[in-house]
């Protein structure tokens, strides 16, 4: 039978040839690499956006006490801000990088460290997408506790792998720099 000595020829090199492939390492580098590539990827953005964010909320606390210690010495009571002033001076100290439209300030005062509420608060918007809360400008009288919260909605950028740093609508990040000092004493 010619035909059934050619089968185990073809079979036996069949065999010789993949011992050698599988003794071929010549493109393994490109497998292990194709196989690493998207979780490497992955998180050199995950650190990138962290590291975003973290610079961001950073920058904006050195906004919060730049802005902060207007109220801290009555520079902005003896000067009779209001509110708008107030968000214009906050924003003057605001890096290049940063808008005005997506800084909020809020400005309470409390009779007592005990009192003072420094939670979170709940943004509520519009139909149209847009924030509808009410941020209070209370700096209070000479000697006051005040807690003052700068807020910020730092865009970020989702990635692979449902990475999504966002906790605000919009793809945003509300980021939160909360103040509570007590006012010098001043005479008017």
């Amino acid at each position: 039978m010619p035909g059934g000595s050619t089968k185990p020829a073809a079979m036996s090199h069949l065999l010789a040839r993949l011992r050698t492939l599988s003794r071929d390492r010549s493109a393994a580098t490109i497998i292990e690499f194709a196989a690493v590539a998207a979780p490497l990827i992955a998180l050199m953005l995950a650190t990138i956006q962290t590291s975003l964010i973290f610079f961001a909320q950073q920058t904006l606390e050195t906004t919060a006490e730049e802005t902060a210690r207007q109220l801290v010495t009555n520079q902005a009571q003896n000067a009779g801000m209001s509110q708008s002033d107030f968000q214009q001076a906050a924003c003057s100290n605001l890096p290049a990088f940063m808008k005005c439209t997506d800084l909020m300030i809020d400005v309470q005062s409390a009779s007592s460290f005990a009192d003072i509420s420094t939670s979170a608060p709940v943004l509520k918007y519009d139909k149209d997408g847009k924030i509808i809360n009410n941020w209070q400008f209370n700096p209070g009288s000479p000697g006051s506790i005040v807690v003052m919260r700068t807020m910020y909605l730092f865009p970020v950028i989702g990635g692979p792998l449902d990475l999504d740093f966002s906790n605000a609508q919009g793809g945003k990040r509300l980021l939160i720099a909360t103040s509570v000092f007590k006012t010098e004493s001043y005479v008017k």
